[in-house]
């Protein structure tokens, strides 16, 4: 007998995880903070909001995919655990890469970059579940009448997985290390990705 998955249950337990994400990301923060050591506590206050709002945009991501099918299976289940892991995996360096950045902490070469190969493994991870989980939708959504839709955002986070994994292997072999290159190749997602839109739509004779 085959059971039918629930979509809400699915949803509810992802939003409890990144709940308890936000939850870990604010711990000990400002717990110590008095008028005298305020100015300490400034990067920890900035690096927590960023990466909050870093969050809340996979969130967001996240959130689009349920909203664009309603296909589940235990391959999309599958998927959605390993990037629900990952979110809660991917917080720590994405504060530590901004608390080092903000407070002006000095840390060997190699420390900044195990940080960086961190944060691109978690990044590719991420959008690597989402890539996965539309590339199933695409395939067996068959009755959604925007199914194409579902294979240009296959196609679209393929992208940020190349771009991750360049990160990653730049990071790997410090190049341009110094000069944060392995942060700023994440800035070519822009336009790679509105290039692809447009070739995509031509093709596919989409409207935007």
């Amino acid at each position: 007998m085959k059971f039918i998955h629930s979509k809400n249950r699915l949803e509810a337990l992802s939003d409890g995880v990144f709940a308890f994400a936000a939850t870990l990301m604010v711990v000990n923060i400002g717990a110590n903070t008095n008028i005298t050591s305020f100015k300490e506590e400034i990067p920890n206050f900035i690096s927590f909001g960023v990466s909050f709002f870093v969050m809340m945009a996979i969130w967001k991501v996240h959130y689009n995919f349920f909203r664009r099918t309603d296909y589940i299976d235990n391959w999309v289940i599958a998927l959605n655990m390993i990037l629900l892991f990952t979110v809660l995996f991917y917080i720590f360096p994405v504060r530590s890469l901004l608390s080092t950045g903000i407070g002006g902490q000095k840390i060997s070469i190699d420390e900044f970059s195990n940080i960086f190969q961190l944060y691109s493994i978690g990044f590719t991870l991420i959008f690597a579940s989402l890539y996965f989980m539309y590339l199933r939708a695409f395939k067996k959504d068959k009755k959604n009448d925007q199914n194409i839709k579902l294979l240009f955002y296959a196609q679209h986070f393929l992208i940020f997985i190349i771009v991750g994994l360049f990160s990653f292997v730049l990071a790997k072999f410090q190049v341009g290390l110094l000069y944060g290159f392995p942060g700023f190749v994440y800035a070519f997602l822009g336009p790679i990705c509105y290039l692809h839109s447009i070739r995509f739509h031509k093709k596919h004779e989409l409207i935007y």
